[in-house]
């Protein structure tokens, strides 16, 4: 039956009238993973020397150990956003005359066929051969990898868990960033070393390798976990009701001042609240305004109180994260309801310029949001604000007339990572002018007078496109009703 299932499932894709678009995509994709995989199978090869750079005088494998913790908390956050629910097909299985617990069976060992679970052994191996096999032999090797590989698989069956239970609460997400925060943070304190707490782990199963035995009990219960959960939950009544999502129904009273654009910025909103992949770019929005810390805190980008070429467009995606993300597929959220906008009076106009009001005032938050990176300099808040000047005056402008080239539909329940429904060629050109556009403006003024007189052309630019929004919105009103019919047409293709 477990053979039957997974035929079914093949026969489904094979016979999908997109079989050839989701081929061609699938051989991208996959190249792109391979790709992904090699640098880390390389990062594998190269571990021992980079730790000995890092920390001169010190054990490879002591060091390695007391941080492993961490690599499994980064997987954590990785495997939250990246990991993908296998529930979809429980729909199109459940009327059949198969019990429910081998069609959850079924779809839990699917999932776990992914290139995500061989980054540990691609990863890790390689050090393994290098430092421990030549010390400590063979089985030491076996039981060292063994508990890392069981700890990588624990978190993959415990990630299906934790998503399906709580990905639509304000809650997980509290308790994803909690966990990074707290184990961050009391490193950085000196509260305590959470890597030391867990470094005899993985010392003891190098000594004792049949301590493995103890991981694959802690991964088969984290399966159990999820089975039992599934199976509980496996009833299309479960699978059909709405979204318990918090603020699902909630408006910007603000937006209503601005008549019918305001109201549909409401309507926009409650969009993006309600579907899977417009809230997930939302909450990666509110995660990447932690992207500044990368930068702003090492050396190797730019001198302490200087102003670094790099830290224009690490302001660029601060700023502008949500605008970017969720303004390249700007009419594809609304490929479903297009006509009704379009048989409106007005409607296809107060739609942009709804949008326009919601990118602005997201853009402006994480403005808000980014200002206590002054911590690290005045100049970082100027960067900012020239930045974000930038962003909402001329950017917005050019990402929307981009993303008007041919749009495509997409179904907006379907996650966002790996997922290519809507995107087209524009959206892969469409960081030539969000890379090139701020460095045209601001590098001639910094190179022949200073950096500061580069930041203040970028904000005079965008203070200038803000006064100039009527005109500039106009373009891309303009070219929406000029192509009405064929922006239609595609938003009626079958998915």
């Amino acid at each position: 039956m477990f053979f039957e299932l997974i035929r079914l499932q093949f026969l489904k894709t094979a016979r999908s009238t997109s079989f050839a678009k989701s081929l061609l995509t699938g051989i991208f994709v996959g190249f792109v993973i391979l790709l992904l995989l090699s640098y880390v199978f390389l990062a594998g090869l190269f571990l021992g020397r980079i730790i000995e750079q890092l920390a001169e005088g010190q054990d490879p494998l002591t060091v390695l150990n007391s941080y492993l913790v961490f690599f499994f908390l980064t997987e954590f956050m990785y495997r939250y956003f990246i990991q993908k629910l296998p529930v979809v097909e429980l729909e199109s299985l459940l009327h059949l005359p198969i019990g429910k617990n081998k069609i959850i069976h079924m779809l839990l060992v699917r999932s776990f066929i992914s290139p995500i679970n061989l980054i540990a052994l691609l990863l890790f191996l390689p050090f393994g051969v290098q430092v421990i096999f030549p010390e400590f032999g063979l089985m030491s090797l076996l039981g060292w990898i063994g508990s890392i590989l069981l700890t990588s698989w624990t978190l993959h069956w415990f990630m299906l868990w934790f998503k399906q239970r709580f990905e639509d609460s304000i809650w997980g997400l509290a308790g994803v960033f909690a966990v990074l925060l707290a184990s961050a943070g009391s490193s950085y304190f000196g509260w305590y070393n959470l890597g030391e707490l867990m470094k005899p782990v993985f010392d003891f199963a190098i000594l004792h390798p049949v301590s493995v035995m103890g991981m694959l009990l802690l991964a088969a219960l984290s399966y159990w976990l999820c089975f039992g959960y599934y199976l509980d939950h496996a009833y299309l009544e479960d699978l059909s009701e709405e979204e318990d999502v918090r603020f699902v129904g909630k408006s910007i009273g603000l937006l209503s001042r601005f008549g019918l654009a305001g109201e549909l910025a409401n309507l926009e909103w409650k969009l993006i609240i309600r579907h899977k992949r417009s809230r997930t770019f939302l909450t990666l929005s509110a995660f990447f305004l932690l992207y500044g810390l990368i930068f702003y805190t090492n050396p190797a980008y730019g001198v302490a109180g200087e102003i670094s070429p790099i830290y224009i467009f690490v302001g660029i995606f601060i700023t502008g994260i949500f605008m970017i993300q969720y303004g390249q597929l700007f009419l594809g959220w609304n490929s479903g309801n297009f006509d009704f906008f379009l048989n409106k009076k007005s409607g296809v106009e107060a739609l942009i310029q709804g949008k326009y009001l919601l990118f602005f005032g997201i853009s402006g938050l994480c403005f808000l949001a980014s200002v206590p990176y002054v911590y690290f300099g005045w100049h970082i808040l100027l960067i900012h604000v020239a930045t974000y000047l930038f962003n909402v005056g001329i950017l917005v402008h050019v990402i929307i007339y981009l993303a008007l080239w041919k749009p495509k539909p997409f179904d907006l329940n379907k996650g966002a990572m790996f997922n290519y429904e809507g995107v087209g060629a524009a959206q892969w050109l469409m960081v030539l002018p969000l890379m090139g556009l701020p460095y045209l403006v601001y590098l001639p003024f910094s190179l022949l007078i200073n950096d500061y007189a580069g930041l203040l052309a970028l904000g005079i630019c965008g203070v200038v496109g803000i006064l100039a929004f009527k005109p500039l919105s106009r373009i891309n009103v303009n070219r929406v009703y000029n192509n009405k019919y064929e922006i239609s047409s595609s938003f009626r293709q079958e998915l």
